[in-house]
């Protein structure tokens, strides 16, 4: 039986591109003139410029990308549903996840406008729309979904443009879990039993770095003294794991996910990540969402970098892309198809400008200016206009940091709820439901719109469902972000969810005011810098030096 091609590839010529080129294949092969030939959304070929194409591309003309080639960035955690909100300026260090969630500063900056925004049916798709742009013009390639609800009872992920991982419809794509039923999360039996069935189990795992966040994984040893891990587990955060931890966990093989900035702004330390390496412990990297990380992958490998130099993990700038690009993938189990530039593999891939210099030092250091190609699945979906126009693709015109860029959001998959949606429109629509935030919450808590509206409409008459925003993090949804088995005293692991006591009886409108729309890149936040050096419970490494990054 002939091998299926990828979903969704741009139908129309073969591609080439010229330029240097990053491999990250097991070699880390670096071609300084090379070109790359797709077709249907896959990598044919990659050959020296100067050699003679593949059959079939004879005809093809090669275009070059004046710039260096890397596999698309593989972004393994991050929240993107709240990405339209700004940096939150964390009042005080905390020491594990339970702690900062019911602060009322952050009910007022974060839980208030989410519930808002995620259940305002004509906001949500363009809240969507907006934080997918937010990892494209990064360079994410594969990011985390969002989870949507609808009035009819209906539960599913949003597909879009960036690979999702934990939907892909595709057999070389073996979908990551990042949720587990509320029964599986509680008892010890059954979390082994789910870990067992997956290739990639993706859950919060030690969230913070006192005791409280390490016994959230001392709880993953069973009542026979073995332990709840195994290679599919992949814990993000990890931060409260000791070396003797991190034996036990990479001694099973297991996986990391790892995200800097948010660690070290909450907690003022972050993961013993040079304990994982040497432990064997895979890592990957998240920015965890722009509440206290990073806006994209790219500005998370700088932090990775300032982290890896203040905390002396021997990392080099090759190792932190690999986390980014190869590492990710394994972790995912996608090795065979992405993560590196090879034949046979997806032609997910991104262009940073330059050709000269150490190339992994170049792309830790690149701006959002400084991409001038992302392409996902053999379709260009963002870049400059020459470049666009030359692959064909045509879309909406888009300034970042100053610079014209386009963006091609045309997908014959493309979602109904998002489809048509442009970022322009997405923007002004975010702009204006965040200025008016307390009449929006006002809607809600008198059923003129949300989910009890939505229902009573239903049950008055059929129609449409109407989706939205599954706020995981905010109240119960039958599912769970991390485990929540019973501790050493009998306590269950992980953060009480939900709003804090003394915020409850506070109505959603009083309790939120106007906001301003997160800009989408560092590029277009001239405060953006200056508020993480404004940051004091920031390591000095990090509050003083990521300007120099940029």
């Amino acid at each position: 039986m002939a091998k299926k091609p990828p979903i969704d590839p741009l139908s129309g010529p073969k591609l080439a591109l010229t330029g240097r080129i990053v491999t990250m294949d097991d070699g880390f092969r670096t071609l300084d003139r090379g070109t790359v030939y797709i077709e249907l959304g896959g990598i044919v070929a990659i050959r020296d410029a100067a050699q003679a194409p593949p059959a079939g591309f004879e005809t093809a003309r090669a275009i070059d990308v004046r710039g260096t080639i890397f596999p698309g960035l593989i972004e393994l955690h991050n929240h993107l549903a709240y990405n339209a909100l700004s940096l939150w300026h964390v009042p005080r260090l905390f020491t594990n996840r339970g702690q900062w969630g019911g602060t009322p500063e952050y009910q007022r900056l974060v839980t208030g406008p989410m519930k808002v925004l995620g259940l305002t049916e004509d906001v949500m798709p363009s809240l969507v729309r907006y934080v997918e742009c937010k990892c494209l013009v990064g360079g994410v390639t594969t990011s985390q979904g969002i989870e949507l609800f609808s009035n009819a009872g209906a539960r599913r992920y949003y597909r879009g443009i960036v690979r999702n991982v934990e939907q892909t419809d595709e057999p070389d794509l073996p979908e990551a879990v990042t949720r587990i039923a509320d029964v599986d999360a509680r008892s010890p039996e059954r979390f082994m039993a789910r870990l067992k069935k997956q290739t990639c189990l993706l859950l919060h795992l030690s969230e913070g770095v006192d005791q409280t966040a390490r016994k959230h994984f001392r709880a993953l040893q069973l009542p026979d003294g073995e332990w709840a891990i195994t290679q599919a587990l992949a814990g993000i955060h990890c931060a409260g794991l000791l070396n003797e931890d991190f034996r036990i966990f990479g001694g099973r093989n297991a996986s990391m996910v790892w995200s800097p900035m948010s660690n070290l702004l909450l907690y003022g330390a972050t993961s013993r990540v040079k304990s994982a390496r040497a432990n064997g412990v895979r890592i990957g990297l998240g920015s965890d969402w722009a509440v206290s990380g990073s806006k994209n992958l790219l500005g998370e490998l700088k932090v990775a970098r300032l982290a890896s130099d203040g905390l002396d993990t021997g990392f080099t700038d090759r190792d932190l892309v690999a986390m980014a690009t190869r590492d990710a993938a394994s972790i995912l189990g996608w090795q065979n198809v992405l993560g590196s530039l090879r034949p046979g593999a997806r032609a997910d891939m991104i262009v940073a400008d330059g050709t000269t210099g150490d190339p992994y030092e170049a792309l830790v250091r690149a701006a959002e200016t400084d991409l001038s190609l992302v392409m996902i699945n053999g379709v260009p979906r963002f870049g400059t206009t020459t470049l666009m126009t030359a692959l064909g693709a045509t879309g909406e015109r888009v300034t970042i940091g100053g610079r014209q860029r386009m963006l091609f959001t045309d997908q014959a998959s493309a979602d109904e709820i998002v489809a048509g949606i442009s970022l322009g429109q997405a923007k002004r629509t975010m702009t204006d439901a965040l200025r008016r935030l307390p009449a929006l919450a006002s809607d809600l808590e008198n059923s003129r719109s949300g989910p009890a509206r939505a229902m009573a409409d239903r049950i008055a008459r059929s129609g449409p469902p109407i989706w939205f925003l599954a706020l995981d993090e905010l109240e119960s949804t039958g599912s769970e972000l991390r485990h929540r088995l019973p501790g050493a005293q009998g306590a269950v692991t992980g953060p009480r969810l939900g709003t804090a006591p003394n915020a409850r009886a506070v109505p959603l409108s009083q309790l939120v005011g106007p906001m301003t729309l997160d800009p989408l890149t560092v590029a277009d936040d001239d405060n953006f810098l200056d508020r993480v050096e404004a940051q004091t419970v920031l390591p000095e490494y990090v509050r003083s030096n990521l300007k120099g990054m940029y």
